[in-house]
């Protein structure tokens, strides 16, 4: 793939084009395999709260037991990637997460719930690095960055319709429509384990160890020794603690508890976030390729506090339009600011990790996604079930200034070339696959 088949340059048909074979199986079943996640994703905290009767500190804590399993099982996933490869280990993920589903839509006690989270918790920690090393052996410089760029797109497509179906079909008076779109979740995974067993059942991602070097420079320490790897880790972390990590528990609790919309406004805000993504993602592409992505990140932090700053402003509106109109209008801007956000920190961790590292690299990323996803809910559930609101958009948007300075001491770290900036030479000819990227492909297939 070279970089003039990047969408900035010659279009998504171009690029599709130049895609490997891998590649293209990759991103033809995202939104599909996607839209159950979407059923789901906007309801459990309410499904737990106010279906099984949960109460919304234990909600947030059950919420967060999922990111702490996948913190644990993070690190050994990341380095069995590396030694197994990503599609066994994307394999295992996945068919957890249909367990997880399946065990989730019956859950009615907050012990069966936790034995749920740990299926799901395991997917999380297990899929998510072996995916994006995948990706990075299939893709190279530019061309990575788009790949992770559109791939969100196609996620937040299924997500968003997903999140319709659900905001309509789901109600909290009628315990079997949440019984209903978890089995749905469930099923939806046997869209990527057909996937993997069937046409991408030769692709690996493995990526042979350098001849001579020692076991210990492939080490998480050693990794994290490394300045710029650490103040990534640092700016992913707080990334994920204001924004996912509120935006799965703390925004539902908050526009429910505060704003006092109903959950037909949530789905839809959730709708509002893909139509965004998916309607803005290819133009922000070619607007930040060739751009410091560290900059980047900043006008996301920016976008992200404003974002929370009208949430929190709908609470003075509580059960009117206007609240609903603010609920819609955070997604907004919040989803902008994703489209920034989700080309650039995978694409800054795979630049800078070594071929047959990539698995722990994307641990280490996965595993401060994580931390910050055990952390967000956590707050969001004990300051919103406090009444905290006023405190909790304040901490937020305090979070989004710390953002600012990270990616500032990030910038001082890297590269130019890992920050995004293109060295300066010619673009090969359409079709021309460079020695770095047969390498890459190279190293997909077995």
């Amino acid at each position: 793939m070279s970089e003039s088949s990047a969408p900035s340059q010659s279009g998504l048909r171009e690029f599709w084009a130049q895609l490997p074979v891998e590649g293209r199986w990759l991103l033809s079943t995202v939104a599909v395999q996607t839209l159950g996640r979407g059923l789901t994703l906007p309801f459990t905290v309410i499904y737990l709260h106010e279906v099984r009767g949960i109460s919304l500190d234990l909600a947030g804590l059950l919420m967060a037991f999922i990111a702490v399993v996948a913190l644990v099982v993070t690190g050994p996933g990341g380095a069995l990637t590396d030694r197994y490869g990503a599609r066994r280990m994307l394999l295992w993920g996945t068919s957890a997460q249909l367990v997880g589903c399946v065990i989730l839509a019956f859950a009615t006690t907050p012990a069966v719930v936790a034995l749920a989270f740990v299926f799901l918790g395991f997917n999380f920690g297990v899929a998510w690095p072996a995916f994006n090393a995948l990706v990075a052996a299939i893709t190279t410089g530019p061309a990575r960055q788009q790949y992770f760029g559109i791939n969100f797109a196609l996620v937040n497509l299924g997500i968003g319709l997903g999140g319709v179906i659900g905001g309509l079909y789901a109600d909290v008076t009628r315990p079997s429509t949440f019984t209903v779109i978890f089995l749905a979740d469930a099923a939806s995974m046997l869209v990527p384990i057909g996937l993997l067993v069937g046409p991408l059942r030769h692709v690996h991602g493995r990526a042979e160890k350098p001849e001579g070097e020692s076991a210990a420079a492939g080490s998480y320490l050693t990794i994290l020794r490394n300045p710029a790897v650490l103040w990534v880790t640092v700016l992913t972390f707080l990334g994920v603690f204001i924004g996912y990590g509120q935006m799965e528990a703390g925004f539902p609790a908050f526009a429910r508890q505060v704003s006092q919309v109903s959950t037909s406004v949530i789905g839809f805000a959730f709708a509002v976030n893909t139509a965004v993504i998916v309607g803005l993602q290819f133009f922000v592409l070619r607007r930040i390729t060739g751009r410091r992505r560290t900059r980047i990140l900043m006008v996301m932090a920016a976008l992200w506090a404003l974002a929370w700053l009208v949430l929190g402003l709908t609470g003075f509106a509580a059960g009117s339009v206007a609240a609903a109109g603010g609920v819609l209008a955070f997604h907004a801007a919040f989803a902008l600011g994703e489209t920034l956000l989700q080309p650039t920190i995978p694409a800054i961790t795979n630049d800078l990790a070594p071929d047959h590292l990539r698995g722990r690299y994307n641990a280490v990323n996965a595993g401060a996604f994580q931390s910050g996803t055990i952390l967000g809910p956590v707050v969001a559930g004990f300051m919103l079930g406090h009444h905290w609101s006023a405190a909790f958009i304040a901490m937020i948007v305090v979070g989004c200034a710390l953002m600012v300075a990270l990616a500032f001491a990030v910038e001082r770290r890297i590269t130019p070339s890992v920050n995004g900036l293109q060295d300066g030479g010619p673009a090969p000819e359409p079709g021309t696959v460079t020695p770095a990227q047969a390498k890459g492909s190279a190293g997909t297939v077995s």
